[in-house]
């Protein structure tokens, strides 16, 4: 057994006895460079790499997003939108649903994890879209796969992460993402009106809009909508970079949560809530510096090269290789948590896919609707089993509950896999 073959394997031990991430990657990273002609240039490649992602001015709205996430969860703000939404859009058919939708995707786009907001957001929708004369099976499907429908939207955590690791601009990831995240919400809200027909008419207040309660969710949320128009006007408008988003953003809910509202004490909550947030963005960040020393060994290599090669003797139709790509992220979905696949794929997947003409801007577009449906399909989605423990049922009701919703979503991919203008229509 050779000395590569040892280490490998020490490895893959580390791994399965749940090492930290950055921890495997890192020494895969320098393993590989050890063991080859690169021997000199192990630990350096690490620091050079690990000193290059320090200095991107983008990566500050990494820490920044995440703790404002993580602040939210503290306070009111998701019940306030889910309570103004369906004012909103409870008197249509499906309308409590859609209400439902919405809220998941903007809890989701904020704090940037899908779990986190079926867990939050879980326990509020569930008995709501149950009293309303929801069919269980109808209600846990929609709340565990609109759990990550937010992740294409601003601010969303790993659009920023997989800019940093292309080396593409966020701002306009961001907007490339805006079509095919609304295109998503409208197929699952359609599906949503559809179902919704038989029992509508029994609902009270069908039809009817209450301007009453419209007006007054409205003026509950009143400090919530300057936060969303500060990131729609500072993402979408160009007038200042992300990390000064974030940095407005996160000053904004402070003040507002910890001073005026009083949600959340200064004191006694924020530095609970800072260690948190420290902990994901700096796993995060860890995980990123280490990745990128790996993915120098791997064009030092020509791994991408390679792996050209054998796909091409294979097939060199564009749309095969699409659709190829598409089951092979899925699995990814299943079985590896979003920042983890984009530090460990991207880099090896972005090279392959350029010299298939495929736009860099469309190909994220690709990659992260696939995680996003990755999180709820069976057998291993970890949405799956997070909804099975949240609301105490078995995951093969799970299973049944989020088929016809993937069936859905799994059609909206490949109208974004196949029609790049759907994503590349803002940008472009």
């Amino acid at each position: 057994m050779s000395l590569f073959t040892i280490v490998l394997f020490i490895i893959l031990i580390m791994a399965l006895l749940e090492a930290p991430l950055f921890t495997v990657i890192a020494g895969l990273a320098l393993a590989c460079f050890y063991l080859s002609d690169f021997d000199f240039q192990s630990i350096q490649m690490v620091v050079i790499e690990a000193n290059r992602l320090a200095s991107m001015p983008v990566l500050v709205a990494l820490p920044l997003f995440t703790f404002a996430g993580f602040l939210l969860t503290e306070t009111n703000a998701p019940k306030r939108m889910m309570d103004f939404m369906q004012a909103l859009l409870g008197w249509i058919p499906g309308g409590l649903a859609i209400a439902a939708l919405c809220s998941c995707a903007f809890f989701t786009a904020i704090t940037g994890a899908s779990g986190v907001t079926i867990v939050a957001l879980g326990g509020l929708l569930y008995p709501v879209l149950l009293q309303n004369k929801y069919e269980e099976p109808f209600t846990l499907g929609l709340l565990t796969t609109s759990g990550s429908l937010g992740l294409l939207f601003a601010p969303s955590l790993p659009i920023i992460l997989y800019g940093v690791v292309a080396r593409e601009d966020i701002s306009s990831l961001f907007k490339a993402a805006v079509i095919p995240g609304i295109l998503l919400i409208l197929i699952l809200s359609l599906y949503a009106m559809v179902h919704d027909r038989k029992v509508f008419r029994q609902r009270p207040g069908y039809g009817k809009p209450s301007w009453i309660d419209l007006k007054q969710t409205f003026m509950t949320g009143i400090w919530d909508w300057p936060m969303i128009l500060i990131l729609i006007a500072g993402v979408y408008g160009g007038f200042v970079t992300i990390a000064e988003v974030s940095a407005v953003v996160l000053t904004y809910i402070v003040v507002v949560e910890c001073f005026i509202l009083k949600e959340v004490n200064f004191v006694k909550q924020i530095p609970g809530i800072i260690l948190e947030s420290v902990k994901l963005s700096g796993a995060i960040i860890l995980i990123l510096a280490m990745s990128l020393a790996f993915t120098g060994y791997l064009v030092e290599e020509q791994i991408p090269n390679r792996i050209l090669d054998f796909l091409r003797n294979m097939t060199e139709n564009k749309y095969v290789f699409l659709g190829g790509l598409n089951l092979f992220l899925l699995a990814v979905g299943c079985m590896m948590d979003i920042f983890s696949a984009i530090v460990i794929i991207v880099p090896i997947m972005v090279p392959v896919a350029m010299t298939y003409g495929i736009d860099p801007i469309h190909l994220c577009m690709i990659f992260l609707v696939n995680l996003e449906i990755g999180y709820s399909t069976p057998p291993v989605g970890i949405n799956l089993f997070i909804s099975s423990l949240k609301f105490g049922k078995p995951v093969t009701l799970l299973y049944r509950s989020s088929l016809p919703y993937l069936a859905l979503l799994l059609a909206a991919l490949l109208m974004i896999t196949y029609i790049p203008e759907i994503s590349l229509f803002l940008v472009r």
